[in-house]
């Protein structure tokens, strides 16, 4: 996933609305039913959902989406080859199949991956889903028009990489072969052995051509899931969806599609959201939020009502907050001086500066601590809850920086508590005490991100985060630390210029494992590596949590995604 404000996705994830607008410790059915505040805990199909939301959703559009399933919404229109496992914690981190019967049947050297469709899937006007509709909605996300989806099928599939699109070029791709109405193969330029992760993601959904609009397809995008999309106002501001009769529970194991109909509003400030599920008037009783979070002082607040206690669900997603060097910058050129300030570093002071440790972990490793990621226990340059600073000036006297030395921190001037003035003014405490003077460098947003991701530009220190396009080691190591996807002519986010022949082959030898639980040992051993090269000092991960209504029942958040499902949601 790529940071939320380069992605209108996101965190989030990713995107990710951004991956955020999106964990271990998840408040599963269980808990929150047992706590509801009265009624029947048993959730039940009927009512309507409310969905209050701050962004709104644009881009409805398959080819366009960027999170797997697209998201929380969208996946209730779009189904796709696999998708993840709609399940609480650790267990939601799973892929499994969707449209396909499995999660992909890969040859030897995992360069080609077949898939069967399930029989008896049919679009929202009763007709046939077959592997030419997959194939063609994947042709069309190539399209200059349509584009903002996950780059990996251009860089993946054989002779992708020039490909405009089925508008301009009527041939198509040749990578990908349909042999018959249920099946369809995909032809690889390298081993890629996390492909059914990348099945997740909305290119991969079936799209006919007759009813292709193009840049208007997301008016009214042809449903292959359970709801279909009544009204789309202001380019997502209003969405509302109600059942796709022609959608069968018995080819889909994974959305419960217990409501009638689903309500969405957004461009709702967040103070306001979070004030109206808190308190569950009229409709707002049987609403939830997709990107919403309790800020620290809602969540102070909340904390001290039982009752709304009960109603807030708490999820981790793979995302790392960490702190970035350019090595091409002075003094950050010298590794000593990137230790001492990893040694100098005070996570306790930035995680109250996130908004405490309700809402911030600390990190010591890049990758997120799950399972998934092939997380592995490491903290190369110790510095206690609340730095080291006697360390850091040892290093810092032997990189001939005796009289300690002056540095420029950038970071971006939005509230967001990862990247902004709050964190930043965290970090020059800490490093003062080790004799670092930090001066700041506060830029608004989409300056900030534009500084800091082109090559040019980059400041030799800043504030950055990253979010996982889907719960791996993978799409999380390699865009940051792969010499090869060193881009200098466009968004760049090996910050580090890390261009190691070993980290570059281990990188590669990893992608040929379709043993995924293997290959995540691997991912978890490489990040330590990594690591102890001091390219980045990671700070915390993110914890979210988020109010939902007093007449929500189901609640079900994944360590995929760290938010509510609203695919599992009733009202009733």
């Amino acid at each position: 996933m790529r940071p939320p404000s380069l992605t209108a996705r996101r965190v989030a994830a990713a995107s990710v609305g951004l991956v955020l607008a999106a964990g271990a410790a998840a408040c599963g059915p269980e808990d929150n039913d047992a706590k509801a505040s009265a009624g029947d805990s048993t959730p039940h199909k009927g009512g309507t959902l409310t969905v209050l939301n701050s962004a709104p959703q644009q881009d409805f559009d398959p080819a366009r989406l960027y999170t797997s399933g697209g998201g929380n919404v969208p996946s209730l229109v779009f189904r796709t080859l696999t998708t993840r496992n709609r399940e609480n914690g650790a267990a939601g981190t799973e892929v499994v199949p969707d449209l396909a019967t499995d999660t992909g049947r890969p040859n030897k050297d995992a360069t080609v991956w077949t898939y069967t469709l399930k029989k008896g899937l049919k679009y929202e006007d009763g007709t046939a889903i077959t592997s030419a509709d997959i194939k063609y909605g994947i042709e069309r996300s190539f399209a200059p028009e349509l584009s903002g989806g996950a780059p990996y099928l251009r860089d993946w599939l054989v002779g992708a990489a020039g490909y405009q699109g089925p508008y301009k070029d009527k041939k198509g791709l040749s990578a990908i072969e349909t042999p018959d109405e249920r099946t369809i193969v995909f032809h690889l330029n390298k081993p890629e052995g996390e492909f059914p992760y990348l099945a997740t993601q909305t290119q991969t959904t079936p799209v006919p051509k007759s009813k292709d609009t193009g840049t208007k397809y997301e008016e009214h995008p042809v449903s292959s899931g359970p709801y279909k999309v009544v009204t789309n106002e202001n380019d997502g501001e209003h969405l509302v969806l109600a059942r796709n009769t022609n959608w069968s529970a018995s080819t889909d194991a994974e959305r419960k599609a217990y409501p009638d109909k689903i309500d969405v509003r957004s461009g709702l400030d967040s103070s306001v959201i979070n004030q109206r599920l808190s308190a569950s008037q009229g409709a707002d009783a049987a609403a939830v939020t997709t990107d919403t979070n309790l800020g620290p002082a809602e969540l102070a607040k909340v904390t001290g009502d039982k009752k709304l206690a009960a109603r807030v669900g708490t999820g981790h997603f793979g995302y790392t907050n960490y702190l970035a060097f350019n090595p091409n910058v002075k003094p950050f050129d010298n590794p000593k001086v990137r230790q001492a300030i990893s040694y100098a570093i005070d996570r306790s002071s930035v995680i109250n500066a996130a908004g405490g440790s309700a809402l911030a972990e600390p990190a010591t490793t890049f990758l997120p601590d799950q399972k998934s990621f092939g997380y592995t226990p490491y903290d190369v340059f110790p510095a206690g809850e609340t730095g080291n600073a006697a360390k850091a000036k040892e290093l810092l006297k032997e990189a001939g920086h005796a009289n300690g030395l002056t540095i420029t921190l950038a970071h971006s001037n939005s509230k967001d508590f990862e990247t902004s003035p709050e964190i930043a003014t965290a970090v020059q405490d800490a490093l003062k005490k080790a004799g670092i003077t930090v001066k700041l460098q506060g830029l608004e947003d989409n300056d900030y991100s534009d500084k800091i991701h082109n090559v040019k530009t980059e400041p030799g220190f800043f504030l950055a985060h990253w979010g996982a396009d889907w719960p791996s080691g993978g799409p999380f190591l390699a865009p940051i630390f792969d010499g090869r996807q060193i881009v200098r002519d466009g968004a760049n986010f090996n910050t580090g210029f890390l261009d190691d022949k070993s980290v570059n082959a281990e990188i590669d030898a990893i992608n040929k494992l379709t043993d995924l639980d293997a290959a995540a040992k691997r991912w978890g051993a490489l990040d330590k590596k990594i690591g102890e090269q001091a390219l980045t000092v990671p700070l915390f991960h993110p914890v979210y949590k988020r109010l939902y209504g007093e007449d929500i029942r189901n609640v079900v958040i994944s360590d995929w995604t760290g938010v509510l499902d609203i695919s599992q949601v009733a009202v009733k």
